[in-house]
């Protein structure tokens, strides 16, 4: 959380750093306090804490159908960040091999709707947040969406209990 002190940026680290559970699933279990990578491994760990298993496995078209979503909060831990570094991280978070032609114009898009902003590097391109409302109104939107798909797939799971198995 270097580079960036966004209300939102805040808001994740102080999650990070209050409600952090003890076994990872990311795999980067050795990442030094304070960097991103610790950053994101205090996010996966209080999501598994909430869960019964100590791994989640995205597929990669839940990856796809959310990937504005994601590109929001990994911009948002970075505080500002490039395209290879988006790249980088969808792969090491969520095994997901997306191509650059899937992520940048997505990118492109958040930066034509005024919600990310790009600086234009030596080589890169650094994008940061600009709009935090939009992105907490799209992130809460779309956590209240898959909270209410998971939430039936419970209740109807647990209105008809497996078979058993001979």
């Amino acid at each position: 959380m270097s580079k960036h002190d966004s209300s939102i940026a805040s808001a994740f680290d102080e999650r990070s750093s209050t409600e952090a559970g003890s076994v990872g699933a990311t795999g980067l279990g050795a990442a030094e306090p304070g960097t991103t990578d610790h950053e994101l491994d205090e996010l996966f760990d209080q999501v598994t804490a909430a869960l019964a298993t100590d791994e989640v496995a995205f597929d990669e078209s839940l990856i796809k159908e959310n990937l504005e979503e994601l590109l929001l909060v990994l911009v948002c831990v970075h505080g500002s960040t490039h395209g290879k570094e988006l790249l980088a991280d969808l792969t090491e978070e969520f095994d997901a091999q997306l191509s650059p032609g899937t992520v940048y114009p997505c990118l492109h898009e958040l930066e034509e709707e005024d919600v990310l902003s790009m600086h234009a590097k030596v080589r890169t391109k650094e994008y940061s947040v600009v709009d935090e409302a939009y992105v907490r109104a799209t992130l809460e939107r779309t956590m209240t969406q898959h909270l209410a798909f998971g939430l039936l797939l419970d209740r109807f799971l647990s209105s008809y209990p497996a078979a058993d198995s001979e």
